[in-house]
């Protein structure tokens, strides 16, 4: 079945959240320190109250490309299932897009990005 596929997931914020992944995924999830080249973080305002009250924030940090590979955003990959992918999508508001980068690693994950 395809939903059991592992995925990479590359997050800088809140799915990083013990409580954010409980509530998304239904289990913790297991990552490992990596970085995304060429990106710079800043703080987005979440006006969902859903989402705020999962995450326990009103802001948010968000990422966009800079063009300058100094720039860099640490954060976790973590290895999910499609499904997971998919509940992923539904907690990120409007504000995030979902593409694939390459990390400093050279591993390619999923990470969402300023729409």
């Amino acid at each position: 079945m395809s939903d059991s596929r592992t995925v990479l997931l590359f997050s800088y914020g809140t799915l990083q959240q013990e409580n954010v992944q409980l509530a998304s995924f239904g289990r913790l999830l297991d990552g490992s320190d990596d970085a995304m080249p060429g990106y710079r973080q800043s703080f987005v305002e979440i006006t969902d109250p859903e989402v705020v009250r999962t995450s326990g924030s009103r802001f948010h940090p968000i990422v966009a490309p800079t063009g300058d590979p100094a720039d860099r955003v640490p954060g976790k990959v973590f290895a999910i299932t499609e499904a997971e992918l998919a509940a992923a999508d539904a907690y990120e508001v409007a504000d995030y897009r979902r593409i694939l980068v390459r990390l400093a690693s050279g591993r390619e994950a999923w990470v969402y990005v300023k729409a």
